[in-house]
């Protein structure tokens, strides 16, 4: 099955949410975080940097978790414009 690329929309979805979970992880390690949240701190950190714009379901849940936040604020915060 071949995936059809990325808008440009869904890219920017993918840094805000990376940049959000930057801000919320703050001084801790990337390592307690990935590790908290059950994944990798190699996917971590391709989530924060946008590489990995569009995660799965539950390792989103998994950070929130692992940060403290709510999934309603990362879906608002995170949204494309206009929808």
């Amino acid at each position: 099955m071949v995936r059809n690329p990325l808008t440009p929309e869904e890219r920017e979805r993918g840094e805000r949410l990376g940049r959000l979970l930057r801000e919320a992880r703050g001084g801790r390690s990337m390592a307690e975080i990935a590790a908290s949240a059950g994944i990798s701190a190699e996917t971590l950190r391709k989530i924060e940097t946008g590489r990995a714009p569009t995660p799965a379901f539950f390792t989103v849940a998994a950070l929130a978790v692992a940060l403290g936040l709510s999934m309603d604020e990362l879906a608002g915060r995170c949204a494309l414009a206009g929808v």
